[in-house]
């Protein structure tokens, strides 16, 4: 079976620390691979909000996540922080990918937790279609 393989790259805009929420914990005593997506979406939520962006207000459109990558590397625990990595790249016309680095500090040591993609699509929620990604949002999201 091939395995996902995603990069992501060695400079990240944006870094936030998340902790592990009892309920985030499964059945195998480790944090779900469902609750890992959702501390994606955490951690998406604080990287727009620190430019005044919400997923409803973009300037002006909102977003919609179209696609979602993971791929898994080793086991969280309840108790531990994550550190969640954020960057935006790879612009379209109608969207771009937001990459992720979730870690974590084991034994004094930076593991790496998951790599993951989400990719964002601006759309306009009141005409009920997709819309342009606005130039001012690429403009603060690459710096």
């Amino acid at each position: 079976m091939a395995r996902l393989k995603l990069t992501t790259p060695s400079q990240f805009s944006f870094t936030t620390n998340i902790p592990v929420r009892i309920t985030d914990v499964n059945y195998g005593g480790h944090v779900g691979n469902d609750a890992i997506l959702s501390i994606i979406h955490e951690a998406r939520m604080q990287y727009l909000h620190k430019s005044g962006y919400s997923e409803v207000n973009f300037e002006g459109v909102g977003l919609i996540m179209s696609d979602v990558a993971i791929d898994f590397k080793n086991e969280v625990f309840y108790g531990d922080t994550i550190i969640a990595h954020v960057i935006a790249n790879d612009f379209t016309k109608v969207g771009f990918d937001i990459l992720y680095k979730l870690e974590k500090i084991k034994d004094d040591k930076t593991v790496t937790v998951a790599l993951a993609k989400t990719g964002m699509v601006c759309y306009d929620y009141q005409a009920r279609r997709i819309a342009a990604v606005p130039e001012a949002a690429i403009q603060k999201l690459t710096v």
